[in-house]
């Protein structure tokens, strides 16, 4: 089970608060709930909080994925199944609508239900009655309280004859709207805390903060993946980091402005040369061992390879030969290191490099 803090609705925004106070009014009352919003807003927190606000708090929460499994398998995944209905059906099975017996049951992703799997829940929600697959008869009556939720345009999907209207009437008695993340920047600063004590908790990082100017960068981007998006890149960010605090060059490429987004990505292929050229020339590597299997395995790229020549020519003043001796190469491999340039587009123009007119002929 997840940790209890991680089933919290963070946010200080005015849509949080009109969130949290209509969960308030409705989770009392056995109403059903429609829960609608786009992927990675929260909406089985939003089912969860309804429940533990509920009178059936005390009782089962049952999530069932509809668009995780196959029609027969979610039939008996809700209704359940006597032996021998099907193969494999070795004993009798309690479905999740009957787990849920006197609590909630949440059904996510309802709009992925087919019309007959629609027809069998319709029918259950007026009248409670469950009959299990291969089962002659009705088995009982159950008293749950049924949230439904959905990412897709259920009205839109009914005009298209894909979903029944009378489910969506039955089931949509109380509308819940999880606003996206981008309409609501201002909670980002708190779910970005928030998951850093959670991952925190269980890593080891020297991560201790955000600083001011990358916290302004996460709040100017769009989240299309909403909070879970955001969740991902903060475990990322705890992980991976060199420094105690988070600076802006090291948010992912997407989070950053067109101009900062160049700047760093070059920035890094500069590292990835600078690093290269300190095993060839501090360490005594060679070329052919150390750069060359990384950039035909596409570990790096051909821009990493002509920043690495760039280095090497501003050293030697435009002279390929002395590049070549610098990165540890046997005097035969000279036209063999040019050949390799040229064929890859890494050659770089040697005369850019040079502080003066010279009467080399030869590179």
């Amino acid at each position: 089970m997840r940790d209890v803090q991680e089933r919290e609705l963070i946010g200080s925004s005015a849509l949080m608060a009109k969130l949290r106070q209509q969960i308030h009014q409705v989770a009392p009352t056995d109403a059903k709930v429609l829960i609608t919003g786009e992927s990675g807003v929260g909406k089985e927190l939003v089912a969860r909080a309804l429940h533990t606000q509920s009178g059936r708090a005390e009782q089962n929460f049952v999530a069932v994925n509809c668009a995780g499994l196959p029609e027969t398998l979610l039939e008996s995944e809700l209704f359940g199944h006597a032996r021998g209905s099907f193969t494999g059906a070795f004993r009798d099975q309690t479905g999740k609508l009957e787990l849920a017996h006197r609590g909630t049951v949440f059904l996510d992703e309802l709009g992925e239900m087919t019309l007959r799997m629609q027809a069998l829940l319709l029918r259950f929600l007026e009248t409670g009655e469950l009959q299990k697959v291969g089962a002659d008869a009705l088995s009982q009556k159950v008293d749950v309280r049924v949230v439904a939720a959905t990412n897709q345009n259920l009205q839109a999907l009914v005009r298209a004859g894909s979903f029944r209207e009378d489910l969506y009437y039955r089931l949509g008695v109380i509308h819940v709207a999880v606003p996206p993340l981008r309409e609501r920047p201002k909670d980002i600063p708190d779910l970005v805390r928030h998951f850093m004590a959670t991952v925190s908790a269980r890593t080891r990082s020297i991560v201790r903060d955000i600083s001011p100017e990358a916290m302004l960068l996460l709040g100017r981007y769009a989240w299309p993946g909403n909070v879970r998006e955001l969740q991902n890149v903060v475990e990322r960010l705890i992980i991976t980091g060199q420094q105690e605090i988070v600076q802006p060059d090291e948010l992912p490429p997407e989070i950053l402005p067109p101009l900062e987004r160049t700047r760093v990505a070059q920035e890094r292929r500069r590292t990835v040369a600078d690093d290269l050229y300190q095993r060839l020339t501090e360490e005594g590597r060679c070329f052919w061992t150390t750069v060359y299997p990384l950039y035909m395995q596409r570990e790096i790229t051909r821009a990493n390879v002509r920043d690495l020549v760039r280095r090497g020519l501003e050293e030697t003043c435009g002279s390929y030969r002395v590049v070549a001796r610098m990165f540890n190469m046997e005097d035969g491999d000279y036209k063999r290191f040019l050949n390799f340039l040229r064929k890859h587009d890494c050659q770089l123009p040697y005369r850019d490099y040079r502080l003066q007119s010279t009467d080399e002929a030869s590179l």
